[in-house]
């Protein structure tokens, strides 16, 4: 039998444990915060019927899904028609039945559908799982990776926006991050804008074009709405409203006057109000700081898909995209049949902040070990002493060790080191007669005899 070289498929990764540690972190870090604002955990199947998913992201993102080829002799079934004319797209429709989810929204919106009878709306869900994608892997782009999404469906107040934003604030905070800003922007402006230049048909061509102001500037968006119908006149009442400066409220006045003609920019701007009070009220006497909270006009994300308020949240102390994002859309359920349930959602780019806390070294310190305590093994008399004493201190919640086989000191304490275990303990005739055990700090490699009472007490408050 040939020996088979072991490989990742194309787009994958493994994580060392490590690595979990540190994923880990940032997921219990966002759950605590997702549950203390009411917001329950639910999980979908990693797989789901093609015509589930099928027809909901747009004929590229339908590219994407990653099919699954029925189980047992699929060929027998399939359209004889489409297999002699090697029509793949036609043809999948006969071998293939499931696919692995492509997202967690539409799995979502599904189980809102089928669980209809038996929750309570408004229903609030967190939602932290894989997803995959039959995208060309490259640099920050996998073809599986974790989505981590919170959303409320069947409520359409606007202080669930509000909290959405406490909750990047808080979550983004509590995992050290301290310069970050959390865009804001609403669809309803957007519409507003592209009817005061009359021109709202091609509000789609406008939005595409200004939302790459940060990275080809206003030469290139003046060059790419020209290019999409525009023309000069309308690039001239578009420039001093996607240029504008100051504060929130500053910009707030400034499209008061530019919309007293739409009455649904107006209503944006009645919104985005109502949410910037929400949120002051809510921290009134808060500990938790003020967040950078920045109107950008030309955030235009996902411009088909939302109906409300948009966000995006990025990083100011790291070169990096956008870390979280979302908004509010309406009939999210729509295509299952349940029409007008309005909802809004928020999600956290879990790969993105792994690579920032990790490029600001801003993981703590208990996230680089998983044992805190190795206890040595030098003979079998050894081993039999330690064995209690490995059992207090689990039961004490401390990780510990005992090393499986007796073997050479320094065979052990490269064990370890390569785990990154802070302390050992080291018995031997000593320690046994006199119950003083040898604790030894692995980073500045000092020793002392300490009972094991005392070795907990250490131990606990480290």
């Amino acid at each position: 039998m040939s020996t088979i070289k072991p490989s990742l498929a194309k787009g994958t990764r493994d994580f060392s444990p490590q690595e979990m540690v540190k994923r880990n972190h940032i997921f219990e870090t966002i759950k605590t915060v997702f549950k203390k604002y009411g917001y329950a955990e639910i999980q979908t199947p990693s797989m789901e019927n093609l015509s589930t998913l099928t027809g909901k992201y747009g004929d590229e993102g339908d590219k994407l899904i990653f099919k699954i080829l029925n189980s047992g002799d699929y060929l027998s079934k399939a359209d004889a028609d489409n297999l002699s004319a090697m029509d793949s797209n036609a043809l999948i429709k006969s071998i293939s039945e499931k696919a692995l989810r492509y997202d967690l929204t539409v799995p979502f919106a599904r189980y809102v559908v089928m669980h209809q009878n038996e929750i309570s709306l408004p229903f609030k869900r967190f939602q932290i799982q894989p997803v995959w994608r039959a995208d060309r892997p490259q640099k920050g782009r996998y073809r599986e990776f974790y989505q981590c999404d919170v959303d409320v469906v069947g409520s359409d107040s606007l202080l669930n926006e509000a909290e959405f934003i406490l909750i990047y604030q808080e979550a983004l905070s509590n995992l050290g991050m301290k310069d970050f800003t959390i865009k804001i922007n609403n669809r309803k402006i957007l519409s507003g804008i592209a009817e005061v230049i009359g021109k709202p048909e091609l509000i789609i061509d406008m939005t595409v074009a200004i939302d790459k102001l940060d990275k080809i500037g206003l030469e290139g968006v003046t060059t790419e709405l020209l290019e999409r119908g525009f023309v000069e006149a309308d690039i001239a009442l578009l420039k001093p409203v996607i240029l504008l400066e100051g504060s929130n409220e500053d910009k707030l006045s400034a499209l008061k006057e530019v919309f007293s003609s739409s009455e649904i920019g107006m209503k944006g701007i009645a919104e985005l109000e109502k949410v910037f009070a929400f949120v002051k009220q809510l921290l009134s006497g808060s500990e938790l700081k003020y967040p950078d909270l920045e109107l950008d006009i030309t955030l235009a994300r996902g411009l088909n898909y939302y109906t409300g308020c948009i966000f995006e949240v990025k990083t100011n102390e790291a070169t990096m995209g956008s870390i979280g994002g979302g908004g509010r859309y309406d009939d999210l359920t729509g295509m299952f049949g349940l029409k007008g349930l309005t909802g809004v959602g928020i999600s956290f780019g879990a790969d993105r902040i792994y690579d920032v806390l990790h490029e600001l070294n801003l993981f703590p310190v208990s996230t680089a070990s998983g044992t805190k305590v190795l206890i040595c093994n030098f003979d079998a008399q050894a081993e039999n002493y330690a064995m209690p004493l490995l059992q207090k201190l689990r039961e004490h919640q401390i990780a510990a060790e005992l090393y499986p086989s007796s073997a050479k000191l320094k065979k052990q304490m490269s064990y370890a080191d390569a785990k990154s275990i802070p302390y050992v303990i080291l018995i031997g005739s000593d320690e046994m007669n006199d119950g003083l055990l040898m604790f030894k700090d692995m980073t500045s490699g000092d020793q002392q005899k300490l009972n094991i009472d005392a070795i907990i007490s250490l131990l606990s408050r480290n």
